[in-house]
């Protein structure tokens, strides 16, 4: 009996383990990044907590210093002010101390942004992705006649239809009725524009964000290290429904997306429950794994 406990434990435990990590979303009270899911955003990471080596403690120094002007040089403290209007030595401190700083600073900074913008010479996979107003259109270039679909952000009513109604998976204004599917591990091109007013691509969890300019072909690229399903949004104001255009990211095994890339030819909506089901099973058959040990 408590075998069987124990087993029933297990198995929630890796349920909610497995829903956890199938999907990065923002969360309630988030302070910090989402986890990331590319070297880049991993650095990105590293880079906001270097810097805050360096942010605390002028923080409170600076607080420091205004406490002490606020009391020492208080009018019933000094009543006579003094007129010094020159100090050397101070003037050096205050000049050579922020150079001192931004060197520190600068130095990693550059490094990333070089990561951030030098693309590998051979991706994996080139995807196009197209802001309209206000949903994603996404080309796929593979083989002579490409894929391409639109994203548009999931209707609640249509949960059922679609086969997403669990909401901690699919959330509220960030599910949409066709992620874009890419392959683990792969280098994935991304050249983004827009057909009408300006746009941004934007994947927290990737490190990614992009202006889609009309008229414009920008670039960028990831290389996502683990599978999920990853959420983001369009980050630039672009007209009333700007925060009605999520951007939804599938991250899946090599074979799972040759299978969906094949049956995503001829119908990208089949294509998709298909793939939905398979890693539902996927998971079911881990977790089942998992409680009988």
């Amino acid at each position: 009996m408590k075998n069987k406990a124990y087993a029933v434990l297990a198995a929630l435990a890796c349920l909610l383990f497995a829903s956890s990590a199938f999907a990065d979303k923002p969360v309630e009270w988030q302070t910090s990044f989402q986890t990331a899911a590319t070297g880049i955003m991993e650095e990105i990471t590293w880079f906001e907590h270097y810097t805050l080596w360096f942010i605390i403690p002028i923080t409170l120094f600076v607080l420091l210093l205004l406490i002490i002007v606020v009391i020492k040089f208080r009018e019933s403290a000094n009543p006579v002010p003094s007129k010094t209007s020159h100090n050397t030595a101070i003037e050096v401190v205050w000049t050579v101390g922020p150079v001192v700083i931004l060197l520190f600073l600068a130095i990693p900074s550059f490094q990333l942004l070089t990561a951030q913008l030098t693309p590998p010479a051979n991706p994996d996979l080139t995807l196009k992705a197209t802001g309209n107003q206000w949903y994603w259109s996404y080309e796929y270039e593979v083989g002579e006649s490409p894929l391409t679909f639109d994203s548009i952000m999931m209707k609640e009513e249509d949960r059922a239809t679609l086969g997403k109604e669990d909401k901690k998976e699919y959330p509220r204004l960030l599910a949409v009725d066709n992620e874009v599917v890419v392959p683990v591990g792969k280098t994935v091109r991304v050249l983004v524009t827009a057909a009408d007013v300006i746009h941004a691509f934007a994947m927290p969890a990737f490190g990614v964000k992009i202006d889609a300019v009309p008229g414009r072909l920008n670039e960028t690229w990831f290389k996502a290290e683990r599978e999920g399903l990853y959420y983001g949004q369009c980050s630039e104001l672009c007209g009333k429904d700007h925060a009605y255009m999520p951007i939804a990211i599938r991250v899946v095994s090599q074979e799972k997306y040759d299978t969906w890339l094949a049956a995503a030819a001829t119908n990208v909506g089949d294509a998709n429950k298909a793939l939905m089901a398979s890693i539902d099973s996927a998971k079911t058959v881990d977790v089942a794994a998992n409680a009988a040990q």
